[in-house]
């Protein structure tokens, strides 16, 4: 190894060393370049008491609301939004508010096993329709008489 490849492999750095690049002779095959991916944004979120604390702090403060906007990395229409939420009132019912979705009420949770109950007691209804309509083909091809069943009329009692 020359005092050029050793050189430039002084200034590439160790292999592993995690800056990207590689120990190869310029102009190699095997030589990759060096490929920065940019991390994916996030939606930021700001809580109610962030958003009426700013709101206070630029009526303290009217001649700086820039700066204030710049220096807390907001966008104006944060600021124009977060007055309109104010002067409606949803900007203070947000304040206790979790966000997600709502819990069942008491009645929608008996709703739910009521009607899964029910489901559950049409199929084997339905298993059982099945069932004797198969003994009275079996009966018939076997040729002997079904005992005759006294059908209750449940609705009457």
């Amino acid at each position: 190894m020359d005092q050029t490849e050793a050189t430039q492999i002084e200034k590439a750095g160790a292999p592993g060393d995690g800056n990207g690049a590689t120990t190869t002779k310029p102009g190699s095959a095997q030589e990759k370049p060096d490929r920065e991916v940019e991390p994916k944004a996030k939606r930021r979120q700001f809580s109610a008491s962030y958003k009426v604390r700013i709101l206070e702090e630029i009526d303290r403060h009217p001649g700086e609301t820039g700066a204030i906007v710049r220096r807390e990395g907001l966008y104006w229409s944060h600021v124009t939004t977060w007055r309109r939420q104010r002067r409606e009132g949803t900007l203070r019912a947000l304040a206790g508010s979790k966000r997600g979705r709502k819990p069942k009420s008491a009645a929608e949770i008996e709703n739910e096993q009521l009607r899964r109950r029910l489901a559950k007691a049409e199929r084997g209804l339905e298993k059982a329709q099945l069932i004797i309509a198969a003994q009275k083909k079996l009966a018939t091809i076997l040729g002997t008489d079904l005992p005759k069943i006294i059908e209750r009329d449940d609705e009457s009692e």
